[in-house]
């Protein structure tokens, strides 16, 4: 199974989307979006960017788990990564934004 954008609306009314991996797990989180096209062109945003290795910015949080970030060209966040216990994990994470995003379909649930 392929992997795939959710597009969606959160509490606060904002539009949201999350990239999905093929066995259904959340590897990116956007940021919330007061437009719904604002949200569509970051998906397209990851779609692009996703393929250069520079664009992900690798972190620690202050408990130690490892996180990573993608960033757009201009230096903005577009997607935010779950917390892994080993920067191993990350790093397959990150891998597996490369393999999913460029032919992600979306999936509209707003």
């Amino acid at each position: 199974m392929a992997g795939k954008f959710e597009l969606y609306k959160d509490k606060a009314g904002e539009f949201r989307f999350r990239l999905k991996a093929g066995n259904g797990q959340i590897i990116l989180a956007s940021e919330g979006y007061k437009q719904r096209a604002s949200a569509e062109n970051g998906i397209e945003s990851v779609r692009k960017n996703s393929a250069d290795d520079a664009r992900f910015d690798r972190t620690e949080t202050k408990g130690g788990k490892h996180r990573f970030n993608l960033k757009a060209s201009n230096g903005q966040v577009i997607g935010t990564s779950e917390s892994y216990e080993s920067s191993s994990s990350r790093e397959n994470g990150i891998e597996s934004v490369k393999k999913n995003a460029p032919g992600a379909k979306l999936e509209d649930l707003t």
